[in-house]
């Protein structure tokens, strides 16, 4: 069952509840950097369940949820009250084609994006901080409130991402390991034919 507006924003703003959302933000790109290390090529694009993303897509969507954030924060700044549009990363995911996406660059557009939009919020007056939109499906979300928003967002697919990397790491393990030799049958003895007496 797909949960509700209000279950989507409790859940992803406990990810974060007693945190500084912008020393979370700060902090995923390295951390993401840090758990695909190693990995190969087929490791970042395997699927844990045929419905679930690989870390390839995970990757993607976060590249893309910078963009959108990106344009998010600008028109809210630039514009108190404006409507936020909502957009379907399931959408996204297939016709963007996540799963070929390159994961390192991925994690590169990302970081870059990042980067820019802390530099921006750094920047803005105070004030700023209460300008809100209006998103079409979750109603009134100010700068302040996306900011939790989207380090909670961060959260959740790092997790998702260790979570994938645990059980890649557990499938390289038992597939490695020698499997123990079988014991070599042992010939039944002969057994003597004892000589009747007559």
């Amino acid at each position: 069952m797909q949960e509700t507006a209000e279950q989507y924003i409790h859940r992803i703003l406990g990810y974060v509840e007693g945190q500084d959302a912008i020393k979370v933000q700060r902090t995923t790109a390295g951390k993401l950097k840090k758990a695909v290390a190693g990995l190969t090529p087929p490791q970042l694009k395997w699927r844990p369940e045929p419905a679930k993303w690989s870390i390839a897509e995970v990757l993607a969507h976060l590249a893309d949820v910078e963009i959108v954030a990106s344009w998010r924060m600008r028109s809210v700044i630039g514009e108190n009250g404006i409507t936020i549009q909502p957009f379907d990363q399931d959408a996204w995911a297939s016709v963007f084609s996540y799963q070929s996406r390159d994961a390192q660059r991925s994690l590169a557009v990302f970081s870059l994006l990042r980067e820019n939009n802390l530099a921006m919020l750094r920047e803005i007056a105070p004030e700023m901080w209460d300008n809100y939109g209006m998103h079409m499906e979750r109603g009134k979300e100010s700068i302040a409130h996306l900011a939790r928003m989207f380090a909670g967002h961060d959260t959740n697919h790092l997790l998702q991402v260790e979570r994938i990397v645990k059980e890649l790491k557990a499938k390289s393990k038992a597939k490695s390991k020698p499997k123990p030799k079988p014991k070599p049958k042992q010939k039944p003895k002969s057994k003597s034919k004892s000589k009747k007496k007559r």
